[in-house]
Formats: C-alpha cells, structure tokens, sequence
C-alpha cells in the first residue's frame, strides 16, 4: 500500500549536557541564546545534525564549539521528541551528556555568554530554560545518580591524581547522601592504587595520592 501523505521536514538537534563538578556543587554548562526563540534566556550547548555527520560527532563538535574540549566521557542520554518542543518547525533532540573535571573548564569562566550553573538551581525553577532544557537536565542528574553506583563515572569529576576524600565527596554529590568513610574506601579499594606522590600545601597534613586501576 501506497502512503501519499506528504513527508514533514523534520529537523535533528543534538544538545549537549556537559556537567561537572566544582566547590562541591555539580554543575553544568549553559549558553544564553543570542537569537529568537527564546532570545536571551539559558540553555544546553547544541548544534543541528549535519549530513555528513555521525549523532557521536555532532555531539563532539558541540562540546569542541562551547568550550575546546576533546576525548572527554560523552554517552547518549535520551531522545526528546515532543512535537512542541521547539516553536520554529518540528524538531528532535538527540540529547548526550559529557562529563569533565572542572580544571579543564577554566575557559568557560572567561567566555562570553557561558556560565556554570549549579544543577540544583536549574532544577529548583530560580531561572527559566529555553526549550524542554530543564527535563533534559532532570533526565540527565537521574542518570547519575543511577549510574554512579555501577560504573566508573565519578573518576571522570577528578583529575589524574586524586586523595580519596576528593573521590568520597563526588559520590556523596552525585548519589545525594552521606557516605561512612570506611565503607566508602572498602568499595574503592579494588578501583584504585597509589601513586606515590602527596597532596601538599594544604592547611591539613600532606594527603596520598591516588589514580584509577588500569
């Protein structure tokens, strides 16, 4: 059977959420829009699919065009696909999220137009987002929350060398509770070696220094 109906033009984006964690908030990155609709409001990083492009590499490049960043963990969230997501034509966004240590997004601080936002406040309404953002940072937070329980995603929130108290406090940020410290590093203990090098110049006693297995 024959369908004759005419074919939509449907447009593909692919946002980008980009969290990290920093002053013991996890955060994410946002850029206020400059164009209608929904001129001058916050929202994730995001490009149009092009046709020569994977959904992988459009998300790379949104991540590369927001803040120079390459090779961080990047995985596909959701699809978003509400026909009136976008008020301009109908469009569905194939959403990822990027995960980073906060050092290797200095440049965002200086950059016009781009902020880090605590998750909680975009989650608690205190600004409005453009499009259905917001529950694409919903989705996103309960994500990894589920996840960081079963896979090794809180190591992408710390640098190469890190103390087990830095470690210990991105569980606790992601997961939401307080972790016993003995039970936290009992957990840890198969994930993690010495490196022999100590965390120095701090107030407290130097601390041992610490990188993920393999």
């Amino acid at each position: 059977m024959t369908d004759n109906t005419p074919h939509q033009k449907i447009s593909v984006a692919i946002d980008v959420l980009i969290f990290t964690v920093e002053d013991d908030t996890l955060k994410i990155v946002l850029v206020k829009r400059n164009e209608k609709p929904f001129k001058d409001l916050y929202a994730l990083p995001g490009v149009a699919l092009r046709e020569s492009e994977t959904l992988e590499e459009a998300a790379e490049r949104s991540v590369g065009e927001r803040t120079g960043l390459k090779n961080i963990f990047l995985e596909q969230l959701y699809t978003f696909g509400a026909i009136d997501r976008d008020p301009r034509n109908r469009t569905v966004s194939v959403a990822y999220y990027a995960l980073t240590d906060p050092e290797k997004l200095i440049a965002v601080h200086n950059a016009d137009g781009v902020s880090l936002v605590p998750v909680n406040e975009v989650l608690a309404g205190i600004s409005p987002l453009a499009f259905d953002h917001r529950e694409m940072i919903d989705y996103g937070r309960k994500r990894l929350c589920g996840k960081v329980s079963y896979s090794g995603i809180a190591f992408e929130f710390v640098p190469e060398e890190f103390t087990l108290p830095q470690l210990q406090r991105v569980y606790e940020i992601l997961l939401g509770e307080k972790l016993y410290k003995a039970n936290f590093r009992k957990m840890i203990s198969p994930l993690v070696e010495e490196t022999g090098n100590m965390l120095t110049g701090q107030a407290h006693r130097p601390s041992k220094l610490y990188r993920r297995k393999g």
